[in-house]
Parts: C-alpha cells; sequence; structure tokens
C-alpha cells in the first residue's frame, strides 16, 4: 500500500501537483474548535457553515464508506513572478488609484482547475486498485481543508489560518478526494511560526482576532466576496484598494519567502487583472465584466458587488487625493444605480483629500 501511495504522489505531479498526503478520517479533536468558532459568529453571513454543523468534521458522514483522504496541494504563485514578487505586491496595495485583485484570483478558477486533476488522479487510482468510491472536492463542500492538510503533512496550521509549509509558505491551493480504500495515513509535520506575529498585527482589519482564529465579519476577503450586503462603515477605509480578495497576511509571513512558483499555465495573470486602475474597472458594464471574468472566479460575485468594492476603493482614493475623472464616473452611476450601489457611491462621493 505504501507503493502504492508513492505511485499516487508521481501521478500527481504529472497533473500538475505539488504534493500528496493521506489523512485519517477521525477529527473528533478539531470539533470543539469549530462549534467555538460557530457560536462566536465568526462565520458571518455564511449560514452554509452553521447549516452542516459537525459535518465538516466528520468525513464519512459527508461521504458514506469514507475511510481515507487523500490531500494535495497545487502551488499558485505565477510562473512569471519576479524574486521580490512581495515586494511589489506592496507597491501595488499602496497605490490608491489601482485596483487590487488577490493573487490566487488572477488566472482561472481553482475551483474548475483542481476538480478536474483530483478527478483525473481519482480515476488513475481506480485503475490501479479497481472499482473505487470517491468523491473530489476543492473547496466546494463542508470539509476541514486545513486541518486534514496538517493531519496528512502537507503543512502546519498557520497563525492566519492558511496552510504552511517549510519549503512552500502558503501560496498554495488544497483539494481532498474522499476514498473507501484504506491506503496508510502520512506524517504529520511540527508548526513553525513560534514567536511571530506578522500575519496578526498585518492584517489591515484585525481580522486576526488570536493565533489561529479568525473573524471572517472582519476579514476583507469575506466582505469583497462572501458578504452581499453593505460594506460596515468603519471598516471601508481600512479596505483601501483591495476589490476582491486580501494578500497582506500572507506577503507578510516569512515563510512565503520560500513560495513556489506554479507548473500550471492556468494560474498564468490575465492582463486585464494583473495590474488595473480604477478607471479601467469601471468601464466594464455588466456584459464586459461577464465577459472579462468568464472562467474566473471573481465571475460568481456578480457584476454589483464588483462594483460595490470598486466604490469602497474609489472612495479610499479620492480621500487620499482629488481625481475629477474618478469623481465624474461615480456621479454618472448613480442615476441608475441600486440602492446597496447608490449608498457606496455616495459614501465614496463624500470622501475628500486628508489637509495637509
Amino acid at each position: 500500500m505504501q507503493a502504492l501511495v508513492e505511485r499516487l504522489r508521481t501521478w500527481a505531479r504529472e497533473l500538475g501537483f505539488s504534493q500528496i498526503g493521506v489523512a485519517g478520517i477521525d477529527l473528533s479533536e478539531a470539533e470543539p474548535g469549530l462549534q467555538a468558532w460557530l457560536a462566536a459568529g465568526f462565520h458571518g453571513s455564511m449560514h452554509y457553515m452553521q447549516a452542516h454543523g459537525m459535518k465538516r468534521a466528520r468525513p464519512a458522514e459527508l461521504v458514506p464508506g469514507t475511510l481515507r483522504v487523500i490531500t494535495a496541494r497545487m502551488d499558485y504563485l505565477p510562473r512569471t513572478s519576479s524574486i521580490d514578487w512581495q515586494a511589489m505586491e506592496w507597491q501595488g496595495l499602496a497605490d490608491p488609484q489601482r485596483a487590487q485583485v488577490s493573487m490566487y484570483a488572477r488566472g482561472r478558477d481553482y475551483h474548475k482547475v483542481l476538480r478536474a486533476r483530483l478527478q483525473k488522479l481519482a480515476e488513475r487510482l481506480g485503475e490501479a486498485v479497481g472499482p473505487l468510491g470517491h468523491r473530489v472536492f476543492t473547496d466546494s463542500a463542508p470539509v476541514l481543508e486545513v486541518e486534514l492538510a496538517s493531519r496528512s503533512g502537507i503543512g502546519w496550521r498557520g497563525k492566519h489560518t492558511l496552510t504552511l509549509h517549510r519549503e512552500a509558505g502558503s501560496m498554495f491551493f488544497l483539494g481532498e478526494i474522499y476514498i473507501d480504500l484504506a491506503l496508510p495515513v502520512s506524517e504529520p509535520v511540527t508548526a513553525h511560526c513560534g514567536q511571530c506575529s506578522a500575519c496578526l498585527d498585518a492584517c489591515p482589519t484585525g481580522a486576526i482576532v488570536a493565533p489561529q482564529r479568525v473573524d471572517a465579519r472582519r476579514c476583507i476577503s469575506y466582505l469583497t466576496i462572501e458578504h452581499d450586503g453593505a460594506i460596515p462603515l468603519e471598516l471601508r477605509p481600512l479596505m483601501g484598494n483591495r476589490i476582491y480578495g486580501c494578500d497582506d497576511c500572507q506577503l507578510i509571513c516569512p515563510w512565503n519567502k520560500f513560495a513556489q512558483k506554479s507548473t500550471v499555465v492556468d494560474f498564468d495573470p490575465r492582463p486585464d487583472l494583473s495590474a488595473p486602475s480604477l478607471l479601467q474597472l469601471w468601464a466594464w458594464d455588466e456584459a464586459e465584466f461577464l465577459r472579462r471574468t468568464e472562467g474566473s472566479a471573481i465571475r460568481r460575485i456578480g457584476h454589483q458587488r464588483w462594483q460595490r468594492n470598486l466604490a469602497v476603493a474609489s472612495g479610499n482614493a479620492l480621500a487620499k487625493k482629488e481625481d475629477l475623472a474618478l469623481r465624474d464616473v461615480l456621479m454618472k452611476l448613480l442615476p441608475t444605480a441600486s440602492d446597496l450601489l447608490a449608498e457606496h457611491l455616495h459614501w465614496a462621493l463624500a470622501q475628500t483629500p486628508a489637509p495637509l
């Protein structure tokens, strides 16, 4: 069976995965932490997390017959990234006229990429062992991905709650294959965050409320992607120019100096999303938004939420420097804007540069 796992790792590398592990299915030790997180309301409006309850920590309830979980890591740092990519990202965040999109979302939708390749990997395993009960997941079901990744040796849970690897940082996606085959489990690795608190200190909104504890209601990734209502007023100025996701806790992490470049072309950044200006993105009507985000993870938030995020970033830009062209765009949108967008546009237009 161990030889089979080694063959599985070879097949995985051929499919673009960077690492494979095997986890057991007893996650009972993780249940108290999950219950406490939900009880605190840290999941915000992601009601499905409450609805799924403890199924997230019980793989055999999610997929009956499951005996093991194959975990997979796929690096997504673009192949064209320069050696000073972290400094380049900080530079982009410092430019209020620029619209900052999280690095993972600049290429093809990772759900599509990983799911298809995980399915191929499962089929390859089935060809080797015979009929195989399985189901693949990529951030698409009640799965404790980081817990499974930690138990299977992919890495350890960092203080920002993401999986960290000593030789790859955290710039990677996770995927899982639930199987009814008792493969030998992988050895977990020890944690190496030590006394470092860089991610907690760097979070723009203070969403990392304690080591390994994130209040999603304050997280910019949640606010710009999952949250479908108004952005809380007190958080808008803290969002800067981040219009889809946030990378700050990863950019500041010392382990990401070891981040590995992806071997998968799907994660090459689209020119439209690499370093766009706010004005460039405001020019997209709904049809243009749908066309330019086809096959992208961004598309699922819809045009209205996209414009809401742009409005917040525009307000933050106007608070730093008067921009007549940007102000003109916001004014022209007001007459036909939905109530949600109009409220954010009015807020943005009310922002004025701080006195010198």
